[in-house]
């Protein structure tokens, strides 16, 4: 039997699996979500993944929500503040169900299209990566997202605040993966 991982079955089935919360919670909500600025998305990303930290830093949790879910809202998250980079934020505006799957799922192809990319220049070094890695580098991007936004969006040399939401939600897929794997603990 053929051990070796299939990267892009991976993906597409914990892709599949954000998606399918994202769906869900927008026929539970709507697109509640299109009132978020830019600093607020980055601010939902920052306590999702603050949370995870702290969960592994203590080794417990006081409420039921555990780190998977965590990173489901992080790709969730990351994929909304695309779609507003896009459409525009802060706005009262709410968005067909068909429009916003739509528009998550053309976000998502080009993720993945990126994922593949960069998986074949690192060579899958993500898979070797603690899921303590994956969280501080989530938190280096938002943090590089905030620094964007201090400096009103622009940036000398640097990727903007869509490059860094794009790595987000992969470092966040990539976690997914390797907790499905049984690698990273699910507290």
């Amino acid at each position: 039997m053929n051990n070796i991982p299939n990267t892009l079955e991976q993906y597409n089935a914990a892709l599949g699996r954000c998606k399918d919360i994202f769906l869900k919670k927008t026929k539970d909500y709507g697109t509640s979500w299109r009132v978020l600025r830019t600093i607020s998305v980055a601010d939902q990303l920052y306590i999702k993944v603050q949370r995870i930290r702290t969960i592994q830093e203590n080794k417990t949790q006081l409420i039921g929500d555990d780190i998977k879910g965590e990173f489901i809202g992080i790709v969730n998250y990351g994929i909304i503040g695309l779609i507003q980079l896009d459409i525009g934020a802060g706005v009262v505006d709410e968005l067909p169900y068909e429009k916003a799957q739509e528009l998550y799922e053309a976000k998502a192809l080009a993720i993945r299209e990126l994922m593949e990319k960069k998986n074949h220049d690192y060579g899958e070094a993500w898979r070797e990566m603690s899921q303590e890695s994956l969280a501080d580098l989530i938190l280096v991007k938002l943090l590089r997202i905030r620094q964007i936004l201090a400096n009103d969006g622009k940036t000398l040399i640097s990727e903007g605040i869509d490059a860094n939401y794009q790595d987000i939600v992969n470092y966040a897929l990539f976690a997914l993966i390797l907790i499905e794997e049984g690698k990273h603990r699910n507290a």
